[in-house]
């Protein structure tokens, strides 16, 4: 009954087409049929890496020129029914084209690969940088502030040479004021205290 009053309203407001059911979202969706056979793009990588070092080396050079002289001299000097390559080296051409044709897309795909790892440590190392700039900001905004919090702090020379300043002082006012020679503070005991400090 509700699906055929949902059908008329539909007719009525030009919806024919049955809405799309919804899967259920908690939970995953059936895998889909691939028509192209799966790989796995790291291991491709990482073989095209290994691959593309060879390719690089001495020792590929070495064998490839080993096994060129060896097809031309066994082309050249075999028997006639035993050669499969004649005198213009068609097949070896072909060979070694394809060879080529494998081996530049696979050393981009290496450099390329590289690059990537080389940006993503730039871009760590950038960081790294901005974080020991940063830190080194704030250790030398740290530093002025000791420093200018430590002009503030009264040193113990400082106290002393203030203190020398006012016996001093007493004493010459205890000279003006009394003539009967007694001395508010004895040297002998200041300077002991001193060494004391020390």
């Amino acid at each position: 009954m509700a699906a055929e009053r949902e059908n008329r309203e539909r007719a009525a407001t030009g919806v024919t087409a049955a809405p799309r059911r919804r899967g259920r979202l908690d939970q995953p969706m059936p895998p889909r049929r691939r028509f192209l056979p799966e790989w796995d793009p790291e291991a491709f990588g990482r073989l095209s890496e290994r691959i593309a070092r060879f390719l690089g080396t001495g020792r590929f050079i070495v064998w490839m020129t080993i096994i060129i002289i060896l097809w031309v001299v066994w082309n050249v000097s075999a028997p006639r029914d035993l050669r499969f390559d004649n005198y213009p080296f068609i097949f070896l051409t072909l060979m070694l084209s394809l060879q080529a044709s494998y081996a530049a897309p696979l050393i981009l795909l290496a450099q390329n690969r590289q690059d990537d790892r080389d940006r993503v440590n730039l871009e760590q190392d950038r960081k790294q940088n901005e974080r020991s700039i940063a830190d080194t900001e704030y250790l030398t905004r740290e530093i002025a502030a000791l420093r200018m919090g430590l002009g503030e702090v009264a040193t113990r020379d400082w106290i002393r040479s203030e203190l020398q300043d006012l016996v001093k002082e007493l004493e010459e006012r205890y000279a003006e004021g009394s003539g009967d020679g007694r001395v508010v503070f004895p040297a002998e005991r200041s300077r002991a205290r001193d060494v004391d400090d020390r």
